[in-house]
C-alpha cells in the first residue's frame, strides 16, 4: 500500500489514501476491525493486477476477485468476503437504491459498465442472500465516499492493530 502513496492516478488521489480513507469512514462508523481492514485492503487487487501479476493470475477477472483471492492467504472470511463483494454489491445499490448512481465518481461510473450493469431483481435477492452482502454494502458506501482530494486520515500505522487482529493464526 505505501507503494502507492506518490501515484495519484485514481480519481485524483492515490490508491494509499483511497484505501486510508476507506478505513477511516469505516472506523468512524463503528466497524469491526475486519471491516476496517477490507475496507483499507479492498482494492489491492488493482495494485496486484499492475504492480504483482505474477501473484494477480488471471488479468481478466476483477480485481475484488484478485484481491480476496491473495489476501485468503493472511485474513479470513470476514475481511475477504467483504471485499470479494464490493462490486456486487455498487450494483446491486445502483439496482435498488434511488439516487445511488447520481452518486458515483466518473471512474465508478465507467467501471460499472465494465463489471455488468445494476443486478436483476433475482440477483439482488441471491445477493442479500450471501453471508457477508450487509457488510460488502457498507464496504461499498465508504469506498464511494473516500475519493477526496486532500482529505486528512491517520497514517497507515494507525491501522495496524486492525490488521494485526485479524490476522488468521
Amino acid at each position: 500500500m505505501e507503494s502507492q502513496a506518490g501515484f495519484k492516478n485514481f480519481e485524483g488521489i492515490s490508491r494509499l489514501e483511497h484505501g486510508l480513507q476507506s478505513a477511516t469512514n469505516a472506523e468512524q462508523n463503528g466497524a469491526t476491525s475486519a471491516l476496517i481492514v477490507a475496507s483499507l485492503l479492498h482494492d489491492i487487487g488493482s495494485i496486484l493486477r499492475v504492480n504483482h501479476p505474477d501473484l494477480a493470475g488471471d488479468p481478466e477477472r476483477g480485481h475484488e476477485e484478485i484481491g480476496a483471492k491473495v489476501l485468503v492467504r493472511w485474513f479470513g472470511p470476514e475481511v475477504t468476503e467483504p471485499i470479494a463483494l464490493h462490486v456486487m454489491a455498487k450494483r446491486y445499490l445502483v439496482a435498488t437504491e434511488a439516487g445511488y448512481a447520481g452518486k458515483l465518481s466518473p471512474i465508478s461510473v465507467k467501471s460499472l459498465k465494465a463489471q455488468g450493469l445494476p443486478l436483476t431483481a433475482s440477483e439482488s435477492d441471491a445477493f442479500l442472500a450471501l453471508p457477508y452482502a450487509k457488510d460488502a454494502l457498507a464496504l461499498r458506501h465508504w469506498d464511494e465516499a473516500a475519493k477526496i482530494s486532500g482529505a486528512v486520515t491517520p497514517s497507515l500505522e494507525h491501522f495496524r492493530h486492525h490488521v494485526e487482529a485479524c490476522l488468521s493464526p
